[in-house]
């Protein structure tokens, strides 16, 4: 036996590796820069867990999400792992401070790309030098992903900070031109690419057409009565996915529970640990649901809202069948879905006025600092503020004495993204209103081609739902106790110690 199929078991339980993982991991420990689009569900995490025990060294582990992290350190030390911690912004500045300066050690540093930007933090990694630099969620990095992050720019000049360490980008959702993006923007040198199918064969496929959002409601409400379980349902509202969730739980359809970004992070994080500990059968949600869930049984994914683009579609999907078990993901569509969903990838965007107003009243020969504080201190949001940061941070040659010139620059740069967003909304209504294959639709716009069109593949193909049929008898959640009972009670059992002693 070798020593990694050794330390596979050894450290993971694992008897053998799942598709991709092996190649990968591979040329991971053989030092090369390493470009890897695995499907979800794929076990991308052992890619670069499993080398870490077979070298010496420090991986340092680049994460969009706090809740993405905090599973990924969850999920470890759960295995024993206690050199392992995450820095991001809930982090007190005395648990930094602390973690700082015991940087060397601990073997997994998992840190949000805002983190990086800390000239502390930076000092610390280069005293106790990273012998692999992970990008997880890669596609964050290009503008061309479906969740661009504008901090993930500034990863490869960290790279180079650090030294140059091998460097390991990890996504699932990577068309060719954003593979390209990250690829030159972390400075991967002569990147071994190992692109694996977007495609979940266990996972089906269907859309149903509704007359209205009423219909898609009482549609949605059926399917929950009725489909094995647990399951998730994605919107493109708050207001959608709190209102719904309401009446599901009135009809009887479980234990049910909302979650989006609008709740604070004490709710976020309670109801994700229930679904993760069996104690809720449905969620509904916005897209802020999701990268930080591992859920192996999940059945079914049902989308009220057509999401803006097939990337995040498929991300959303991913949730579903990671055990590798028949699952479905069904999207109902109405008319008036798509403009909706333009709307919603558009909010990110500010409108032409008022990026004219705003650099109409730019001082001359203000400097980058400058801008950066009109930025930060403007009525944009905050997503907009990123943008416009990113664009400020592009032209930099323009910031002094032109702000004119620099103000075309940033509007044309947001005209650009309006129009590949729009683009990206045809693209995923084309696939809603597909007359074929749909699995065959959505693996081409991965650049592949569909080699094996699985027995329960979809709606166009003859599928049928008795296969996901049968619902268990599922309890009505009362909640009872606040959420600092909840979450003692699941990760410590019992009732907190103050509570006790009542």
């Amino acid at each position: 036996m070798d020593e990694i199929v050794n330390t596979l078991r050894k450290q993971f339980g694992h008897h053998s590796f799942r598709p991709g993982q092996r190649e990968v991991i591979d040329d991971v420990l053989a030092g090369r820069d390493v470009l890897a689009m695995l499907p979800t569900g794929s076990g991308k995490s052992l890619c670069y867990q499993l080398p870490a025990y077979v070298r010496p060294g420090r991986v340092l582990i680049v994460s969009p999400l706090v809740s993405l992290m905090e599973d990924q350190v969850e999920q470890l030390r759960r295995r024993g792992e206690k050199r392992v911690i995450a820095f991001h912004s809930l982090l007190d500045e005395e648990e930094k401070g602390q973690a700082l300066a015991s940087l060397a050690d601990f073997r997994f540093i998992y840190a949000s790309p805002e983190m990086l930007q800390s000239a502390s933090f930076l000092a610390a990694l280069r005293r106790a030098p990273v012998s692999l630099f992970v990008v997880d969620e890669a596609h964050c990095i290009s503008q061309w992903g479906y969740d661009f992050r504008p901090d993930f720019l500034k990863l490869g000049d960290v790279r180079r900070a650090l030294g140059n360490p091998p460097c390991l980008a990890l996504t699932a959702t990577a068309p060719p031109q954003v593979r390209d993006d990250i690829i030159r923007t972390l400075g991967m040198r002569e990147a071994r690419r190992h692109i694996y199918s977007v495609d979940r064969p266990n996972i089906a496929l269907k859309v149903e057409h509704c007359r209205s959002p009423e219909e898609k409601a009482e549609r949605i409400i059926e399917y929950a009565q009725r489909l094995k379980g647990p399951g998730i349902i994605y919107f493109s509202s708050r207001q959608g996915a709190e209102e719904i969730a309401r009446r599901l739980e009135r009809s009887g359809a479980g234990r049910v529970a909302y979650y989006h970004a609008g709740m604070d992070g004490e709710q976020r994080l309670l109801v994700q640990q229930q679904f993760l500990h069996g104690q809720l059968d449905l969620v509904c949600c916005t897209s802020a649901f999701g990268m930080g869930i591992n859920k192996e049984n999940v059945r079914f994914v049902l989308h009220f809202h057509m999401p803006a683009q097939l990337e995040a579609y498929v991300q959303e999907i991913g949730r579903a069948g990671r055990d590798g078990a028949p699952s479905l993901a069904v999207l109902f569509y109405a008319d008036g879905d798509a403009a909706m969903a333009q709307a919603v990838a558009e909010a990110e965007l500010p409108h032409p006025h008022e990026l004219r107003e705003w650099f109409r009243r730019l001082p001359e020969g203000a400097g980058l600092d400058r801008f950066r504080v009109w930025v930060e201190t403007s009525r944009f949001t905050d997503i907009q503020k990123r943008l416009l940061s990113y664009v400020l941070e592009r032209e930099q040659s323009l910031v002094f004495g032109a702000p004119a010139l620099l103000g075309e620059r940033v509007a044309a740069a947001v005209e650009e993204r309006r129009r590949w967003k729009r683009k990206k909304v045809r693209e995923m209504e084309g696939w809603v209103h597909e007359l074929s294959c749909r699995r065959s639709r959505l693996v081409h716009a991965f650049g592949e081609e569909l080699a094996v069109r699985p027995d329960r593949c979809c709606d166009r193909c003859g599928l049928s739902l008795d296969d996901y049929v049968g619902r268990e008898s599922r309890q009505t959640a009362v909640f009872v106790r606040d959420w600092r009972e909840e979450l003692w009670n699941l990760f410590f059992g019992g009732r907190p110690p103050h509570e006790a002693a009542k």
